[in-house]
């Protein structure tokens, strides 16, 4: 059996060796060689309270990953070859081989089934890693916990509780970017610039009191998911309606000439509900859809999703002011159509409407079609230095042209089609 187990193993590992270049092997043997020599083992493998320190994984979630890297021999014991293995399967595997292997570390209690409670236990791990607040308990995340778990969908039967399947897991983490880049890169070395990690610095005035606002940092690193790194540095709030007068007026007068085109708007309705979008463009006058494949929708509360385009149709971003005709309806939206938008809020800014909408493949973003906004807020996002040079020289075109290459690519694909909702 013993010669079995290590033929199989050593199978594994010579395939395994085969997805990094010798640079890199030589590299993961030092790593090895500089752990196995701080764990009491005469170097010749990877202690648990070893392998915790360094990954920085803490719990229950990092009992379980270093259990897969162990391959589950109870042992206590990492070897070279499953530190190579581990790496292969779950840094260099194809998509659905990196997805299986996170799947089975979330399932912390071993027993075959992803429950909501297995994954409350990681998304607690996650937030006290994110923000640094070891002395937090479970209650300080429990609202954010529950919005991004009740995102999720628990279809597998397990007898008295319900689990998880794989596709409802795929699907979840789609949604939730944020969290399938933290659980992506476990095993790196834990730091600001590691995936998953980026909070973006919310920038506003002494005198506002932060308890008004809508986006905490937790909704902020949410979103900050979906976007490219140079665009998780620093957020400005731009407009509050409870500080400058809930008008559309006051709120383009706030939100342009401020050398930020990039924008999160968030909005907190009458129902409780709390939800908005990123819009990659500048909000100005147009009389017809405009923006890139950039922009997306979100939720944050109760429910804690994020909706890309799907590529349908160009029906991205909206703004519309003093037009008299009623095929063009002032105020700024995104998706659908004209009159059934994905997000809209009209230009009195007491009202509004969300549909569910093919453009990003969005449900109604509250709990009713017809909204009344209690709070609307507008953060500019803060271009990295580096990449401003790039934005200003960035051709600019008419819509079509904009949408030029989005939609060629997206024919070749087959995702593109006539569709207007």
């Amino acid at each position: 059996m013993g010669n079995s187990n290590s033929s199989t193993v050593n199978h594994r590992f010579t395939s395994a060796c085969r997805a990094f270049t010798q640079k890199k092997l030589e590299d993961l043997k030092s790593l090895f060689v500089s752990l196995a020599s701080q764990s009491q083992s005469n170097d010749s493998y990877v202690s648990y309270p070893l392998f915790q320190a360094y990954f920085g994984l803490s719990g229950s979630l990092g009992e379980r990953m270093f259990d897969m890297v162990t391959q589950h021999r109870k042992d206590g014991k990492l070897t070279y070859e499953d530190l190579v293995i581990a790496k292969a399967t779950y840094e260099k595997g194809t998509d659905d081989e990196i997805a299986e292997f996170i799947y089975q570390t979330l399932d912390v209690n071993a027993n075959g089934v992803l429950t909501r409670s297995d994954l409350e236990l990681v998304l607690v791990v996650v937030f006290k890693s994110v923000f640094s607040t070891t002395e937090s308990s479970t209650s300080d995340y429990k609202e954010m916990v529950d919005a991004l778990l009740n995102a999720a969908s628990f279809s597998k039967s397990t007898g008295d509780d319900r689990g998880m399947s794989f596709e409802d897991f795929r699907s979840w983490c789609s949604h939730v970017p944020t969290v399938r880049k933290f659980l992506g890169s476990l095993l790196t070395p834990p730091s600001p610039a590691r995936p998953g990690y980026q909070v973006p610095h919310l920038l506003y005035e002494d005198t506002v009191d932060s308890n008004i606002l809508l986006l905490k940092k937790e909704y902020a690193w949410h979103i900050g998911g979906a976007l490219p790194h140079h665009e998780l540095e620093e957020w400005k709030l731009l407009y509050h309606s409870s500080l400058h007068g809930q008008s559309f007026n006051t709120f383009l007068g706030h939100t342009s000439n401020t050398g930020m085109s990039a924008s999160v708007l968030v909005i907190k309705d009458r129902e409780g509900c709390v939800y908005g979008g990123y819009a990659s463009q500048p909000w100005e006058r147009h009389s017809d859809f405009y923006g890139d494949m950039k922009s997306f929708l979100f939720q944050l509360n109760p429910e804690a999703s994020i909706f890309r385009p799907t590529g349908a149709n160009t029906n991205i971003q909206w703004c519309a002011t003093n037009f008299t005709s009623e095929n063009i309806p002032n105020g700024i939206g995104f998706g659908g159509k004209i009159n059934h938008f994905g997000l809209f809020i009209s230009s009195s800014f007491d009202q509004g409407q969300t549909f569910s909408c093919t453009t990003f493949g969005s449900p109604s973003l509250s709990k009713t079609s017809r909204i009344q906004p209690e709070v609307i807020e507008c953060w500019g996002i803060v271009q990295a230095s580096n990449e401003l040079d790039t934005q200003h020289n960035a051709i600019k075109g008419t819509v079509l042209e904009r949408f030029k290459e989005d939609r060629n690519m997206l024919k070749l694909v087959g995702m593109a089609s006539n569709s207007n909702e």
